[in-house]
């Protein structure tokens, strides 16, 4: 697609670091194999629609999605291109459930040599612990993620589900860029501590699962991801309860609740 036929998208500054990311992120998670050369195309058709900050992570297949997405971006221009994925969770078979956690130095470089390598690239725009381990004191990490940020092999360093106290530690250790958090109308939790911290500090929000794990998805989204283990919100009245007290109109709750976010200043991650 012609550079003039392009979709230009607003973008969010990136907390007190300056560089900014796309307010549409687009997040592949796992994908079946069979639609691994679907998924090219789809990461190339993002990219002409404007989208330019990727999202991915080892635990994504594992490894595999970060192969699938370092092949996509060989079709595109890595100056252009803002590439975040993740470290931290060790997944135990395909059942994520019974994961561990590892924030030690140690595992931190060699997961990103290994990511480095998956993803053909020379460095990683923004490195996330996608989980914190507890076990290690946070400034452990944040001190050997420091290194990967002076040995060039990192830009940004960015938390996923942390604490505020985690939060406030891990940034005087060394600035954190971003923080990714679930946040939509669903989910609002974060609001009341870590939203007004994160802009204290100049840290960029980035949400995922904008539209409710599904719940805002439509009722073929919601069969497949979201209602299966979680009886609680099956309902039919306390679905359409909480569309009434959200005031989000069901015609068009998709573009609603991703449009909240980017009024927030967020900047959310596509999916459900």
């Amino acid at each position: 697609m012609a550079e003039e036929q392009r979709v230009i998208i607003p973008t969010s500054e990136t907390g007190s670091r300056s560089w900014a990311l796309d307010a549409w992120g687009f997040l592949e998670c796992t994908m079946p194999h069979s639609l691994k050369r679907l998924a090219l195309q789809f990461i190339k058709e993002a990219y002409n629609k404007g989208i330019t900050f990727f999202d991915t992570a080892d635990v994504y297949g594992p490894h595999t999605n970060e192969i699938l997405v370092g092949k996509a971006l060989k079709h595109l221009p890595r100056e252009k291109i803002q590439l975040a994925t993740k470290f931290g969770i060790v997944p135990k078979g395909s059942d994520l459930r019974n994961s561990s956690v590892n924030g030690s130095p140690e595992y931190i470089r060699a997961c990103c040599n290994a990511s480095l390598k998956r993803l053909d690239l020379d460095y990683i725009d923004l490195y996330y612990q996608h989980r914190i381990d507890t076990s290690v004191p946070i400034e452990e990490t944040m001190g050997e993620l420091k290194k990967l940020v002076e040995e060039g092999k990192v830009k940004y360093i960015g938390l996923s589900e942390a604490s505020p106290d985690t939060i406030k530690r891990a940034h005087a250790v060394h600035p954190i860029s971003a923080v990714q958090m679930e946040w939509s109308l669903w989910s609002r939790d974060i609001e009341e501590e870590i939203i007004p911290l994160c802009r204290e500090l100049g840290i960029a929000v980035v949400p995922y699962s904008p539209i409710g794990r599904g719940f805002f998805g439509g009722r073929a989204v919601r069969g497949k991801f979201v209602f299966r283990d979680n009886a609680e919100i099956t309902s039919k009245v306390r679905r359409r309860k909480y569309r009434e007290e959200q005031g989000v109109l069901y015609s068009n709750r998709k573009t609603g609740c991703k449009s909240w976010l980017y009024s927030c200043s967020a900047c959310p991650c596509l999916g459900y």
